[in-house]
């Protein structure tokens, strides 16, 4: 689809409009491209091409100028047609975020024009259960050293965030740097059932420079802390919840379509078509209820989170923490959810639907592999300690 010659979408409804034409184009091949495993160069360019990747960037550089409402629903349209590309579009999201989140006013402006303007895509080493990378002085620059067990977004981003702890210190240090570049060597090792696409596989960092000016939040080599930089954990954790609903949507509507056209009714039923079966009605029944229910929190959540993305440099830890708690609580819900139906689906399907070329399979292999990425227990003993004790949250890099 050639969207050079349409006029960029101005307000929430024509960005899920431009979503959804994304959607069907990743579709339509999906199941395939999940089985070739191969570097998803061409699937960046259409988020390019389309605009996505400049949602949340500011108008006056060519960007949507969209809140994070609009994201979420943009992430989880985009994940119903490919759950890896889903997620790589929230995590760039995210880390184009990340400047808001931890840096000056400055830098905010500097690095949302340049990534607006230039339509860079985001990449991330920042795996919090690794050990950090390290951080060396050398005159007017910081530099970075060591290796990561994941880099979502590797081979396809045009810019990478790196986080490491300067040598001598506790003191972490975020910065954005080229991807592309001697001292960053990407190892092509990501080969797990799930999310096949989204070229998470580890990196080694050696060598790479930044200059001081350009460490996020410091000014004069000195942090400039505030509550809202410990805001990358809940809005990362929502970036999941939107592609897990999202993935859980496509395999919903794709299995509906096939047992529509395709699955046939069962021979002792006394009835022919599937369509007019009643489990197959209290099925689907059943998980579109679930799925509206989990996508209606969601978007209240994300909803209340407006208040303290507006107002970041006054945001208090008792709001923090009661918005933490909240995502917490639909975290877990849609991890249940997801893995609900991208497993029940089958049942509705039938056994031809097992075909290795339909691919439905995927959508359990993506929810399933990304859910674990840390264990829904914890989230649900943050709610639970709320109610019970009216505990928040401490800020910790899952919490």
């Amino acid at each position: 689809m050639d969207w050079s010659a349409a006029p960029a979408p101005t307000d929430e409804a024509g960005w899920l409009q431009r979503a959804r034409e994304v959607r069907r184009i990743l579709e339509r091949d999906a199941a395939a491209r999940d089985r070739a495993g191969a570097t998803p160069y061409d699937e960046v360019a259409l988020l390019k091409e389309s605009g996505l990747v400049t949602l949340l960037g500011p108008v006056e550089h060519g960007g949507g100028g969209q809140e994070w409402p609009a994201a979420y629903r943009v992430i989880r349209e985009v994940a119903a047609g490919d759950g890896s590309i889903g997620q790589l579009l929230g995590y760039h999201l995210l880390w184009f975020w990340a400047a808001r989140l931890v840096g000056t006013p400055e830098q905010i402006e500097a690095v949302e024009a340049d990534a607006t303007r230039n339509r860079w895509f985001f990449g991330g080493a920042v795996n919090p259960r690794d050990a950090d990378l390290t951080i060396r002085e050398d005159g007017d620059d910081i530099v970075y050293s060591g290796r990561k067990s994941f880099s979502t977004g590797s081979k396809v981003s045009d810019v990478t965030v790196l986080e490491g702890v300067l040598e001598g210190t506790d003191t972490h240090i975020f910065a954005i740097v080229p991807s592309e570049q001697e001292g960053i060597t990407f190892h092509d090792d990501w080969d797990n059932i799930g999310q096949r696409l989204t070229e998470s596989g580890s990196v080694t960092v050696d060598g790479v420079r930044v200059p001081w000016t350009s460490a996020a939040g410091f000014v004069d080599r000195a942090f400039q802390p505030r509550v809202y930089n410990t805001l990358n954990v809940p809005t990362i954790q929502l970036v999941f919840v939107s592609f897990y609903l999202g993935i859980a949507r496509g395999a919903l509507e794709t299995g509906a379509e096939y047992t529509r056209t395709t699955t046939r009714p069962w021979l002792h039923g006394g009835q022919e078509r599937a369509v007019d079966e009643p489990y197959q009605l209290d099925l689907y029944g059943d998980y579109q209820s679930k799925l509206w229910a989990v996508e209606a929190l969601a978007d209240a959540v994300a909803q209340e989170a407006l208040e303290i993305h507006r107002d970041a440099w006054n945001v208090t830890a008792e709001q923090r923490g009661a918005h933490e708690v909240r995502v917490a609580a639909v975290k877990a819900r849609a991890t249940e959810v997801a893995l609900e139906i991208t497993s029940g689906i089958f049942e509705g399907l039938g056994a031809r639907a097992t075909a290795s070329h339909l691919g439905f399979d995927r959508f359990w292999r993506n929810v399933r592999t990304h859910t674990l990425h840390d264990p829904v227990a914890y989230k649900r003993r943050e709610v639970g300690a709320h109610l019970l004790r009216d505990e928040l949250p401490e800020p910790t890099w899952y919490s």
